[in-house]
């Protein structure tokens, strides 16, 4: 199978079992942002190493997108689930889906961006699965360290989706 970009790749990982409840708990605990864990497991399929000081590098280059843009439209979806009236409520459900939608065309963006930096990067040797060492280091960066039991278990279900994916991850030149 030919080479997959970071959209799709991310889609495929996302979408496997388990994995939207993990990437949502390290984001709801470590304020992980899952795009960029998916960034990091992409890189690793790619063959591509990257130190802490480039995944703190790389997450400062869309800090700002997420802290003014996909965490605030996240917030209005979520507060819509529980009120203020009318919501929750079928007038309000409408308004949740298209902010819904909204957020992930922001998501997407960012991945976008993602890549367009990744693929600057030449491809390594072959895929890092084993270590996930990229997936590693990005969640040590939103741990602020040593990650905790519950977040190795949800690293480890993404780990997982990851070595699991059919396909290896490629720069956009090559589909």
């Amino acid at each position: 199978m030919s080479g997959v970009g970071l959209w799709d790749f991310a889609l495929r990982v996302y979408g496997a079992p388990g994995v939207a409840p993990a990437c949502l708990e390290l984001q709801d605990t470590l304020g992980a942002d899952v795009p960029f864990l998916l960034f990091a497991g992409w890189m690793d399929a790619r063959g591509v190493a990257l130190d802490a000081a480039e995944i703190a590098r790389l997450d400062r280059e869309i800090a700002a997108w997420r802290a003014e843009i996909v965490r605030p439209l996240r917030a209005i979806r979520r507060r819509l689930k529980s009120g203020p009236a009318p919501a929750p409520g079928p007038q309000s459900e409408a308004l949740r889906d298209a902010i819904k939608a909204a957020e992930l065309s922001a998501e997407k963006l960012e991945l976008e961006r993602l890549e367009a930096i990744g693929t600057l990067y030449p491809g390594g040797t072959g895929p890092q699965l084993a270590a996930h060492g990229n997936l590693r280091r990005a969640l040590a960066h939103y741990a602020g360290g040593s990650p905790d039991a519950g977040a190795e278990a949800a690293l480890a279900v993404i780990a997982s989706a990851i070595a699991q994916s059919p396909g290896e991850a490629s720069d956009a030149s090559e589909k």
